[in-house]
């Protein structure tokens, strides 16, 4: 493996597309259109709203906590290391050996060049003529994009408290084919760093909590660049220089941020909460950008027929949130703001009689609009220490709703309790 494909490796498996804040991927809440403001009954509402911690280890128990549903519940909280992923990984295997056999195309063709005594244009020219498949290659680079997303989560969530560290890093790069010969744009390269934690507080019992935390947060980002794919030093160098440049000072603290969350559940009924969240409030720039804080209102129902708490859990949840209200970028457009979404979680296998102590397996099914675009999930809970989850989102990447949309699937394991 050559200098370049390695490192065009690299780049890629860490691709994702460019958030106004750090981003948390939680596929459960993403898998129900991001509807997640008042659900918040896991280790999720540290990155939701904080004021749902209060909900750990409560919820369906009618002794400490009557007013709220049937849910399957877990005795201590949750603990849980998660890795995952996502891209179009077929695209990027053909982009992979399509950039080898270009290489070796620039290759022979600098060769001639020094040997003969000829411009490497020149050389290159000749070489497509006498290699027609060349031609059809370097055609099939148009545009090419390339979208791949990599999340690691590490997160311990109890009753009234929870904490978390995650990471995201990426570049989100496309190669074109130019008139003659191809190039390689690096869209925006960053990694994100987050170290949060925080706790919940009821004023009301049973009835309404408060939650706040805080975060310290690292993003190093670089700047749009591109390089001719002919140049086969220049793109190298190019390659190495950005990613030294983003690990050199990635552990300076003056190139940190610090940033709050606050949230508020309300306890309506036994069936209805209603939650918001203050959250991404900086105190400072991050990697030189002002980020705008998000504020998301919503409401969960959670039908009592649909709920059980025995051995065999059932939780069903239907949620809608009007997210990011202060973003203005595509305010212009409703649905760019509304998420809603359903989820249904059925234990399948568990031993009777222990309050759902051992679930073996679990399996919960959801779907969703986020921001306009169809949502669903899966995801499958193996003895409450595996669990394997699988989602699909639209992103907008114009500037309202169906201009162009970014379609993202991603899978991720979990391990803990």
């Amino acid at each position: 493996m050559n200098k370049l494909t390695t490192l065009a490796i690299i780049a890629c498996s860490v691709s994702f597309v460019s958030a106004k804040s750090p981003t948390h991927f939680s596929l459960r809440a993403e898998s129900m259109g991001g509807a997640h403001v008042a659900v918040v009954d896991d280790k999720e509402a540290i990155h939701y709203n904080y004021a749902g911690l209060s909900q750990i280890n409560r919820l369906g128990n009618y002794e400490i906590r009557p007013e709220q549903g049937y849910y399957p519940r877990n005795w201590f909280g949750d603990l849980r290391l998660t890795v995952g992923g996502a891209g179009e990984f077929s695209k990027f295997l053909s982009t992979y050996s399509d950039v080898k056999d270009v290489q070796d195309l620039f290759r022979n063709a600098q060769r001639e060049a020094d040997n003969n005594g000829k411009s490497h244009t020149s050389a290159i020219l000749d070489s497509l003529v006498k290699n027609p498949k060349y031609i059809r290659t370097i055609n099939s680079y148009d545009h090419k994009n390339m979208d791949v997303r990599l999340k690691i989560d590490a997160e311990l969530a109890f009753h009234n408290f929870g904490g978390a560290f995650w990471m995201n890093g990426g570049v989100a790069p496309y190669i074109d084919g130019g008139i003659i010969l191809p190039y390689v744009v690096v869209d925006t390269f960053y990694i994100d760093a987050v170290i949060q934690a925080g706790g919940a507080y009821e004023i009301i019992p049973n009835m309404l909590s408060v939650g706040l935390g805080g975060k310290i947060v690292k993003r190093h980002k670089a700047n749009m660049i591109t390089v001719g794919i002919a140049n086969y030093s220049t793109i190298s160098d190019t390659l190495e220089n950005r990613l030294k440049n983003a690990t050199d000072d990635f552990f300076d603290s003056k190139t940190f941020s610090i940033g709050m969350d606050m949230g508020v559940l309300y306890q309506f009924n036994r069936e209805v909460r209603f939650g918001a969240s203050l959250r991404d409030i900086y105190f400072k720039s991050l990697a030189g950008e002002t980020l705008i804080p998000n504020f998301t209102i919503g409401a969960n129902y959670s039908p009592r027929f649909m709920n059980s708490n025995s051995g065999f859990g059932r939780k069903f949840n239907v949620a809608v949130d009007f997210a990011d209200m202060f973003n203005t970028d595509r305010n212009y457009k409703f649905f760019t703001h509304l998420n809603f979404g359903f989820e249904l979680e059925q234990t399948l296998l568990a031993v009777r009689g222990l309050n759902n102590e051992i679930r073996f397996i679990s399996l919960r099914l959801a779907g969703g609009f986020r921001g306009g675009y169809p949502s669903a999930g899966i995801g499958l809970e193996v003895l409450r220490f595996f669990s394997f989850e699988a989602a699909t989102w639209g992103e907008e990447r114009g500037y309202y709703t169906g201009q162009d949309e970014n379609r993202i699937y991603m899978v991720q394991a979990s391990i803990g309790f």
